[in-house]
């Protein structure tokens, strides 16, 4: 058997000072959180970082917010993916009609050097924004990577997504050159957004060039097809354009629940780096593995997964609906050796007593990664009596925010179902009290109290920094609070309970709302469960449960009664929710993580703002939110 990358790494790690080699993983992460000079160091070298100009140190020295990476570094992303020749296939798309393209590596370079001649041709240059709305095909990724290699600043979104809601992110970009798709495959059928993209058009006046993915022009339009841009272009080897190491590579979105999309903004070095890190040492990827991570444009695990083509692995993209079927029939014809889903679609898989080995060729699977929510432990079970003990379940933890994880698998580490394995190296991770104090086996703030790479180097149209410090650093000055309650264990796992700004805080003791959810949903007639509290007037506290129930099954005496006996059992007796509410649906984020605080907001009579609902899946239930929000107030109890 192939020894992990992991344990190779320690070597490299020892002879920067690190542990010695076959000592406790917990020995190596606190090593490199407390050396991060040291422990950066190390992974530049053992993942061949590429610099056209070497960094005159790991860090300027800098505490949070504001410490800057590898300073006087120059090099490129897209430098770093074709830094040596490799052959095979480099990106493979997959829809849900049945069709596989793929993209070679020669010919992913060739296209890639194509697409940013043409873009240089329509005046874009070094500093300049390019956007793209698209599904998850071969072409997104050549979009991306023509726009970074000539050292402009990318940013996306799915055409899931409709024009208002891709709109509310760009526009604040100002880009000059748009690249849309005229529509994607949904559930059988094709969704057509030739309309949205002429809006986009419309209503983003800093254009100077559009170009088309798609059979159907855009009506009286001068914009340029894909074909004309790429296909009968020019191609073969280039020069990636050299950037400093802070020079932004693209710009991710917040998810707009609480306000305005934000504009995260990541830097080239720092991104390869820290993609490099977790993708080479925690997932052991390596040049010829299959790499397919089911996402969109709109999450941040798209860009993770461009991670793949850093470490020569082959790329796979979906372009359909995650039927309960369709992301394991990828696994199947990719031949995927990384796969990842949501916690939601393993949950639907065991619920339609799917069975993935026996009903689908899954020998080269070896990592099946995980996130978007909290895994639970029945779940976790379910995959891994399905999958065998030859494929490592990886339920990670991170965030849009950095663009990466904070802890997940890691080789040689037990996973224990319900718990996430460890906290990844480089990553000064905690749970803290009030106090400022590391907490162990109690729950506590989420913080990182070192910088990583990945962190944004700002927010865009923020040039005093005043929104980024005050998201990450302003409750905490010079610690980064990331918005969840967690618990490290003795053990050095870790467990996620649930945002920390949708606290429960009955009667002084607060408390996460996941481990309530999860004593009810592992009730066969519970679907989903979410509970929220809210200071009521006199000085009361209301503590609802919302469900969501099986086909068939309606919220009786009984049901009820077994509902609150489980949070009992399983929870505590302080735990369990005042009133248990059926609710025709739970909002969630396009990621599928919960929505607390936009429920608690409405059930106190504030409405959406037309941009938080593009950012919720079903918009349309909060409206039952509102009216049991008023309900309550009309009988004088509101807060």
């Amino acid at each position: 058997m192939r020894e992990p990358a992991l344990h190779h790494f320690a070597r490299v790690a020892a002879s920067h000072g690190g542990p010695e080699p076959g000592a406790p993983y917990a020995d190596l992460w606190e090593w490199s959180v407390r050396d991060i000079d040291a422990f950066w160091t190390a992974v530049t070298e053992f993942c061949d970082m590429f610099w056209d100009v070497p960094p005159r140190a790991i860090t300027d020295g800098k505490a949070m917010p504001g410490a800057a990476w590898f300073p006087g570094g120059r090099t490129n992303y897209v430098s770093r993916v074709f830094a040596r020749p490799r052959a095979g296939i480099a990106v493979v798309g997959h829809d849900e009609t049945g069709t596989t393209r793929t993209v070679s590596w020669t010919e992913l370079e060739a296209q890639v050097s194509a697409l940013a001649a043409s873009l240089t041709r329509a005046g874009v240059t070094i500093g300049d924004r390019v956007v793209g709305y698209l599904p998850d095909r071969p072409e997104a990724i050549v979009a991306f990577l023509a726009t970074a290699s000539l050292g402009a600043v990318w940013a996306g979104c799915g055409t899931d997504l409709a024009a208002d809601a891709a709109l509310t992110r760009f526009d604040q970009l100002e880009p000059v050159c748009l690249i849309a798709a005229s529509g994607h495959h949904h559930r059988g059928r094709w969704i057509d957004r030739i309309r949205d993209v002429d809006a986009l058009r419309a209503g983003l006046p800093s254009l100077r060039a559009t170009i088309v993915v798609g059979d159907e022009p855009v009506p009286g339009s001068d914009a340029m097809t894909w074909e004309s841009a790429v296909v009968g272009q020019p191609g073969g080897a280039f020069a990636p354009t050299s950037v400093a190491s802070e020079h932004p590579l693209w710009v991710l979105f917040s998810s707009g629940t609480t306000g305005p999309p934000k504009g995260i903004v990541h830097s080239h070095a720092g991104v390869v780096a820290e993609h490099l890190k977790t993708l080479r040492l925690f997932f052991d990827m390596n040049g010829g593995d299959q790499f397919f991570w089911y996402t969109t444009l709109n999450w941040m695990m798209w860009n993770l997964r461009l991670g793949g083509l850093l470490c020569g692995a082959t790329v796979h993209c979906f372009d359909g609906a995650p039927t309960v079927r369709a992301l394991w029939n990828v696994a199947e014809r990719g031949r995927i050796t990384h796969l990842g889903v949501s916690p939601g679609y393993l949950s639907a898989s065991r619920d339609v007593a799917l069975r993935p080995a026996a009903e689908f060729d899954l020998r080269s699977l070896r990592v099946l990664g995980c996130t978007g929510s909290v895994l639970t432990a029945a779940v976790h079970h379910w995959v891994a009596d399905q999958l065998g003990e030859s494929v490592a379940v990886s339920s990670t933890t991170g965030g849009t925010d950095v663009v990466s994880g904070f802890a997940g698998g890691v080789p040689g580490v037990d996973s224990r179902p319900g718990e996430i394995a460890a906290r990844w190296l480089g990553v000064d991770m905690h749970a803290w009290s009030d106090e400022r104090e590391a907490l162990t086996d109690q729950v506590g703030e989420l913080v990182i109290t070192s910088p990583m790479p990945s962190m944004p180097t700002g927010f865009w149209n923020d040039p005093d920094d005043k929104r980024y410090r005050a998201a990450y650093f302003e409750y905490l000055p010079g610690v980064w609070r990331h918005g969840d309650w967690i618990t490290v264990t003795g053990r050095g796992s870790v467990v996620v309970h649930g945002r920390s700004d949708a606290t429960l805080n009955r009667h002084g003791i607060r408390m996460g709302s996941a481990d309530i959810c999860q004593a009810a949903e592992d009730l066969p007639d519970v679907v989903e469960a979410l509970v929220v509290g809210l200071e009521e007037s006199g000085g009361g506290y209301w503590m609802p449960m919302f469900v969501t129930l099986a086909d068939g099954v309606e919220l009786d005496e009984t049901l009820t009664a077994k509902i609150r006996e489980a949070v009992r059992d399983r929870v505590s007796p302080r735990h369990v929710p005042d009133d248990v509410i059926h609710a025709p649906g739970i909002p969630h984020t396009p990621t599928g993580k919960k929505l607390e605080v936009p429920v608690k907001n409405a059930l106190r009579g504030l409405p959406l703002s037309p941009a938080q609902s593009t950012a919720i899946d079903r918009p349309d239930s909060m409206d039952f939110y509102q009216r049991t929000g008023d309900r309550r107030r009309s009988l004088g109890r509101t807060s």
